[in-house]
Formats: structure tokens, C-alpha cells, sequence
């Protein structure tokens, strides 16, 4: 008897603590209740990394744009699709790492009764920008996606809505939630990554992406452009303070992801060199921002071969700065506003001077790396770079500076290089290139919703014209 006594006592005294035996089962080291402002600092950082990464299996845009080449590995450069789970990652990384905290983020701040109508009104406009960037940029690489059937944990089979329609509906969003940001409420501030609760940053970001969202169907619809246009320009960027930048750390988990697969300090890999497409016209114009983006070779820059076997040794390849782990990861930048400004005034939707916004966008872009005002008023001085020499329609002059100031952004890149067809990229060739190759214009849907969502994929792909890499998307036109 005494000895059941021994054995049940401590039980009893254990259980008294509790209020059932479920309480058991909480894990103390992993938090059940999330504030939504900790839910928006992890999508912004989602957002950041997967269009920063350089990680193969996630982001090769800057190999389709042509600014890197590769040592080792040919099946990026030569546009496979299918030989690692490329669509897959980057499909994930934008709907589970950030619309998902998005959504929830949103479902917090409604439910929360404390929380005054103004603030609520100021933070979901925050949440509703990020939304809108990731949703843009989801329909811009694939077309046709789940968008009013996403995100819905009861319905596993989302159809696919029409590209088109989605972002007619994202720049209504936009559009609604800008003067959200007026109110007298509080925002999100520590955990506010990019601005720190400054609104007026915030209106200033909201205005220069709806500038973005909306040139990007100048071609497709130019009378819902040119008015978004001319209501987005008054409002947008005008230095590089105003950037729109995520805040790497110099340690893990929290540095750049350039740095996680680059920097000798946390990886050996030694997979890219600068590409001879990008280097030999820097070189030709002398650009100031080489020594910033390169490293040189022999007291040179030198490019590889695009889409062939390259020495790693023997050819340019990441500059230090930019495998720093603290490198900021750009979302929206002034130089991207300038040049959209620009190519506004070229194409009548505001007026002003097309070469003063592209002479500010040059600048900015050289400032922002490093060089000085008299380099970039020497850089345009010459007569391929100044407005009026440079090239012989708009496009191309416009196209191909902001392909050079776009560097290290690779998505972004491929994005303005298929809506603008400057510069005049080609795949490669020769050699052991199979024949037939072609710059990607779209990504192929994950081969994950062949499987678990069939026939809403199948629909998607015959909508669009085919599950295709080189099937235009809707806005791209020429």
C-alpha cells in the first residue's frame, strides 16, 4: 500500500498544476498566437528573399537577363524548367511565406476589438500594399493563378482566375487602400521593416508601385494606364532615401540570401561569374558602377561565356558588396521610379522632359552604388549614354539603362525586359546549345498542380494559350 501511495502522489501533485491533461501537449519554445504585425514583418522579409535569392532552385532571373553566366551548371541558363523545382519554390515562396501571414495578419487586425477604426484602417493599407506587390508579381510570372479561391483551407482545388482580371482587381486594391493611409491612426512601426510607421514613406511607396503596376500595361490597356499614371506621379519617389529596402542583418538566419549561397563565409559554392553580355558594354561606356558590381580580373573586367562552361577564376564574378550578409534587398527603388517616369512622358500619359527623368534615373542609380554626381554627369555625357544620341527610339535608350540599373534585381529585370524588348537579348548558341532555345517570357506552372489540382491547371494552361515558357503573358505585346 505504501508503495502505490509513492508511485501516485507525485502524479497527483503534477496534475494539480494543470487544469486538464491537454495542457500538456503545449509547446512552450513554439507560440500559438501571433500578432499581425509580427506576421507582417515575416512576409516582407518572404517578399525580400525570394526575389533576392540567387539560389538556383528558386531564382534564376539573373541569368535570363543575362547579368551572370554560370561555372559549372548549363541547365539554368539554358532555360530548363523541369530539372529542378524552380516554379515550385518560387510559387511557394510567394503564396505560403507571405500572402499566407498577409491573410492571417489581416484576420487579426479586423478581430482585434481593442484596436481603434483609425488604426485598423492605416495598418491594413500597410498589409494591402505588400498584398497587392506579391499578388502582382505572382500574375506577372505565371498568368492565370488561384487568387479568389486561394488561401482557403477548405478548398484545396482553387481554380484559376484570368490574369488580367486579377490585376484590374489589384490596382482597384491599390487604389482603395492609398488614402487608407491618411487616417490618424497608428501603423505598424517596429515591425515595420521598410519605413518604421513613417506614412509618408508609405504613401510615397504606394503611389510609386501603383506607377509601376500600372506601366506595366501601357501596351496592353494605355487609357486605364494613363490614368493611373497621371494620379500615381505627383506622389512618388524622389530621392534614394525613399527606397523601398528590406534590412538584412550581417549574421543568420537574417542575412542576405545572396550572402547564405555567395559569401566564402558561409558557402564554398563558386557558381557564377559575370556575364560578357552586361560586361562588355560597361566596359565600352567606361560605367563607374563596375567596380561595384564586379570583381576584376587582372586590373579588368572580364565576362563569361552566356549559357557555357566558365573558369571561375578567370572571369569577373560577384562583387564583395553585394555578398555582404547586411546588403539591403531592394523592392522598389527611385532609379525604377525615373526611369517609369520617363517612359510616362515619352508615351504622352504626363508631361515634362523624358530626358531629365532618365538623366535623374542614371544618377540614381550610379549614387546609389557608390558613385559620385561627376561620374554620372561624365557617364552621360558620352554620346551612346545622353538622351539625344543614345538610341533611336525611346524604348531601346530607356530599355537598356534600366536593364544596366536594374542589376542584381533579376526579377525585376525580366519583367521591364519583356515588357520593353530592350536590350536585344539572344539565347545562347553553338556549340554543344541545343537548337531551338528561347529567353523564358513566362515560368511553366509547378509541376506539384499537375498532380494535386489537375484539371484547374489544365484549364489555366488552355486559357492562356499553353502551359508554356515562351506563351506572352497578357501585357506583352511586341
Amino acid at each position: 500500500m505504501k508503495k502505490l501511495i509513492i508511485f501516485f502522489l507525485p502524479v497527483l501533485l503534477l496534475t494539480a498544476c494543470v487544469d486538464s491533461l491537454d495542457d500538456y501537449n503545449v509547446d512552450q519554445k513554439r507560440a500559438t498566437v501571433v500578432p499581425p504585425v509580427t506576421l507582417f514583418s515575416n512576409a516582407l522579409k518572404g517578399l525580400a528573399d525570394t526575389l533576392t535569392s540567387p539560389n538556383v532552385n528558386v531564382n534564376n532571373y539573373r541569368l535570363y537577363v543575362q547579368h551572370w553566366s554560370t561555372t559549372t551548371y548549363l541547365d539554368e541558363p539554358r532555360y530548363n524548367l523541369t530539372a529542378r523545382t524552380i516554379p515550385q519554390a518560387f510559387w511557394q515562396g510567394l503564396y505560403k511565406g507571405v500572402i499566407s501571414d498577409l491573410t492571417e495578419a489581416k484576420r487579426l487586425v479586423n478581430e482585434d476589438a481593442l484596436l481603434g477604426a483609425p488604426s485598423k484602417e492605416v495598418q491594413l493599407a500597410q498589409i494591402e500594399i505588400i498584398e497587392v506587390l506579391a499578388w502582382a508579381d505572382l500574375v506577372n510570372t505565371f498568368g492565370n493563378i488561384p487568387y479568389t479561391e486561394a488561401m482557403n483551407p477548405e478548398n484545396p482545388l482553387p481554380k484559376y482566375d484570368d490574369a488580367k482580371t486579377i490585376y484590374d482587381d489589384l490596382l482597384a486594391r491599390l487604389d482603395a487602400a492609398l488614402p487608407k493611409l491618411n487616417t490618424t491612426g497608428t501603423p505598424f512601426e517596429d515591425g515595420d521593416l521598410l519605413y518604421k510607421g513613417d506614412i509618408a514613406l508609405w504613401k510615397k511607396f504606394g503611389n510609386s508601385l501603383k506607377l509601376k503596376l500600372a506601366m506595366i500595361i501601357a501596351d496592353s490597356d494605355p487609357a486605364k494606364a494613363k490614368t493611373m499614371v497621371a494620379q500615381a506621379a505627383p506622389n512618388v519617389f524622389t530621392s534614394n532615401a525613399d527606397k523601398a529596402a528590406f534590412p538584412y542583418i550581417g549574421t543568420p538566419p537574417n542575412y542576405n540570401p545572396i550572402a547564405q549561397n555567395l559569401n566564402p563565409l558561409y558557402s564554398t559554392r563558386q557558381d557564377f561569374v559575370a556575364s560578357e553580355t552586361l560586361v562588355n558594354p560597361m566596359n565600352e561606356l567606361n560605367d563607374p558602377r563596375r567596380e561595384q558590381f564586379f570583381t576584376a580580373v587582372g586590373g579588368k573586367y572580364v565576362g563569361g561565356k552566356y549559357g557555357m562552361l566558365n573558369t571561375y577564376s578567370a572571369f569577373s564574378h560577384v562583387a564583395d558588396k553585394i555578398i555582404e550578409p547586411d546588403l539591403e534587398g531592394l523592392l522598389l527603388d527611385y532609379s525604377e521610379v525615373e526611369f517609369l517616369l520617363a517612359e510616362a512622358v515619352e508615351r504622352a500619359f504626363i508631361t515634362g522632359s523624358a530626358a531629365d527623368h532618365y538623366n535623374k534615373a542614371v544618377t540614381a542609380s550610379i549614387t546609389y552604388w557608390g558613385g559620385t554626381p561627376a561620374q554620372a554627369t561624365a557617364y552621360l555625357a558620352q554620346p551612346k549614354v545622353a538622351y539625344a544620341t543614345a538610341a533611336t527610339n525611346w524604348k531601346e535608350k530607356i530599355g537598356f539603362q534600366k536593364w544596366i540599373a536594374l542589376y542584381n534585381r533579376g526579377w525585376e529585370s525580366w519583367v521591364e525586359w519583356r515588357r520593353l524588348d530592350y536590350p536585344k537579348l539572344l539565347p545562347p548558341s553553338g556549340g554543344n546549345v541545343p537548337a531551338g532555345l528561347a529567353i523564358p517570357v513566362r515560368i511553366i506552372y509547378p509541376i506539384n498542380e499537375q498532380t494535386l489540382n489537375p484539371a484547374n491547371r489544365e484549364a489555366a494552361a488552355g486559357a492562356i494559350g499553353g502551359d508554356l515558357a515562351t506563351t506572352k503573358l497578357w501585357w506583352d505585346k511586341f
